[in-house]
């Protein structure tokens, strides 16, 4: 292990305690209130509070990226470039992050699927692809309709009447996962308002914070499956 890195790792443990370079107390920030320095990346610390944010799923875009660009220029590694070899790596790390941070938070779906990340509710790069009970018959009906396609299409039988059902099955999929956005946003507003009620001190509802996260992955697994199911049928038709 390099001596740069030791040090990081060092550091990152008393992050909440004091300043790597002036020992002042930390609180966090990109860099000390004290002294000015660049400070490493918090253990535990989320995209969220990278940001100076709450964990709520509500943020206003426009901010998000004022934010963004403001933090780019000053995190950036150009502005290190004198700096010790300590700092330019804490820079490298914090740039790094900052981009990541974006991506994740900028998008409102992957805001929620971040959050879950965070928290160990969700791994990623894995959804369950089970069809929604609800939709058993639709979808059974759906496949059914998809083999008919691609059999007609390579036997040269009647490709448009089976493109005007499946056209009629996507549109209809397609406002599913239009309600399921919808619902997915309703939650996002009970979790926020659960985390204002905190916010005024008032106790954690523990039970509620778990219904809300299993409420968030349940309506993010259906959504997974209704969009695969919608993007499966355009490339059908597309080929077709």
């Amino acid at each position: 292990m390099s001596v740069t890195k030791s040090k990081i790792d060092q550091t990152n443990t008393a992050a909440s305690q004091a300043c790597w370079s002036c020992q002042a107390p930390a609180t966090g920030a990109h860099f000390c209130p004290a002294c000015g320095k660049i400070q490493p990346l918090p253990a535990g610390a989320d995209y969220f509070a990278f940001f100076g944010l709450p964990q709520k799923l509500t943020i206003d875009a426009g901010t998000l990226e004022s934010q963004f660009h403001k933090l780019s220029w000053k995190l950036h590694p150009d502005n290190f470039v004198r700096a010790s070899q300590f700092e330019r790596t804490l820079s490298l790390e914090r740039s790094s992050q900052l981009n990541d941070a974006y991506r994740a938070l900028r998008d409102p779906i992957a805001r929620v699927e971040y959050l879950l990340l965070h928290l160990g509710l969700r791994k990623e790069g894995t959804t369950k692809q089970q069809p929604p009970p609800e939709l058993l018959e639709e979808v059974f009906e759906l496949n059914e309709s998809l083999d008919e396609l691609r059999e007609a299409r390579a036997d040269g039988g009647d490709v448009a009447s089976l493109r005007r059902s499946l056209a009629a099955a996507q549109a209809n999929f397609q406002e599913k996962l239009e309600e399921v956005d919808a619902e997915l946003a309703t939650v996002c507003r009970e979790w926020d308002i659960a985390l204002d009620k905190h916010a005024d001190d008032a106790p954690v509802d523990e039970a509620q914070r778990k219904v809300l996260l299993a409420r968030m992955n349940e309506v993010l697994n259906r959504r997974s499956y209704i969009r695969n199911l919608v993007a499966s049928v355009a490339s059908e038709l597309a080929e077709a």
